[in-house]
């Protein structure tokens, strides 16, 4: 006679309850709490006080706000979830920017793996950081990565957070991304001091990225730069990328014999600031879903700024 074996008290696995989350358009100036008694008039003054001091309540994004005074703008949305506090997002080399139903927009810092990879084992990485986030929420929640930066360039890039907005990013890349700037510090004095380098990138078996002549061993690369900078013996450009390639911005300021400070894979010498003096500044596309122009930009790293300072008392052309 089979035996039926009894689940110990609370061992049963408990039902995922989903975030119930209410939106409100605000219309006019005004402040956090008296907007939230005129938008939800069923709820009692201290209900209202309770969501804000245990964190369920947001403006335009998740991250929860408890301030009863906090200033409201026409546009703005307060989000209420009504199921549990709003969880808050912290890792010491990651910032999530910018999160809505489709898309994550982080600010990667230096050392930190796009994805893994299979000499990097189980080394910590930006997916699996956000994998890891996004299943907090809930756990059926994925993330998807539409690019990559290297592991020592910083800066803004983008996940998905379902296939379809995956698969219209990737296969409309070109078109629905605006603009991508990076800012980068090379050795010596940049001349000309503006333009654009132009080529067929390959990849060698070394894994180097290398210019060719010859468009059926490369991909055109396209990679324009503005020198913003210069001094002690070092340049601080502006470098905006039409095509985007592997190591593209690498190989081409090194095969200008202007190397990335830092990078050592491309001929450069150990730099001061001991890191690849490599940023993805600014990151500007059309929403996945929406089609919306979104914008974002990070301040230059100040290690970059002291690294091309002129020496006082010299004169910057």
């Amino acid at each position: 006679m089979p035996v039926s074996r009894q689940q110990k008290p609370g061992a049963e696995r408990r039902r995922f309850t989903p975030d119930r989350i209410e939106e409100y358009r605000v219309d006019e100036p005004t402040k956090l709490f008296e907007f939230l008694l005129r938008a939800m008039p069923e709820r009692k003054r201290t209900t209202v006080k309770e969501l804000l001091r245990h964190n369920q309540v947001a403006i335009n994004n998740d991250n929860p706000v408890t301030l009863a005074s906090q200033e409201l703008q026409p546009g703005d949305t307060v989000r209420v979830n009504v199921t549990r506090e709003f969880q808050t997002f912290h890792h010491r080399r990651l910032k999530i920017v910018y999160e809505d139903d489709d898309i994550i927009i982080v600010d990667k810092g230096y050392g930190l793996l796009s994805v893994g990879t299979d000499r990097a084992g189980k080394e910590e990485t930006a997916y699996n950081i956000l994998k890891e986030w996004v299943k907090r929420k809930d756990p059926r929640n994925k993330i998807f990565v539409v690019h990559r930066l290297d592991r020592d360039t910083t800066g803004l890039m983008m996940f998905a957070k379902n296939v379809e907005a995956k698969e219209t990013m990737q296969h409309n890349w070109n078109n629905l991304v605006l603009q991508r700037k990076y800012i980068a510090v090379v050795e010596g004095d940049m001349e000309p001091p503006e333009g654009t380098i132009r080529s067929y990138l390959a990849e060698n078996a070394e894994h180097q990225v290398y210019s060719t002549d010859d468009p059926k061993q490369g991909q055109l690369a396209v990679t324009r730069y503005r020198a913003i900078g210069r001094g002690r013996g070092y340049s601080l450009l502006e470098v905006e990328l039409d095509t985007g390639r592997k190591n593209q911005i690498r190989a081409h300021l090194s095969e200008q014999g202007h190397p990335i400070s830092g990078d050592r894979r491309y001929g450069a010498a150990p730099s001061p600031i001991h890191r690849l003096a490599l940023h993805a500044q600014t990151l500007r596309f059309a929403h996945p879903r929406t089609r919306r122009d979104m914008h974002f930009t990070t301040p230059i790293p100040t290690s970059f700024l002291s690294l091309a300072k002129p020496k006082e008392g010299s004169t910057q052309k």
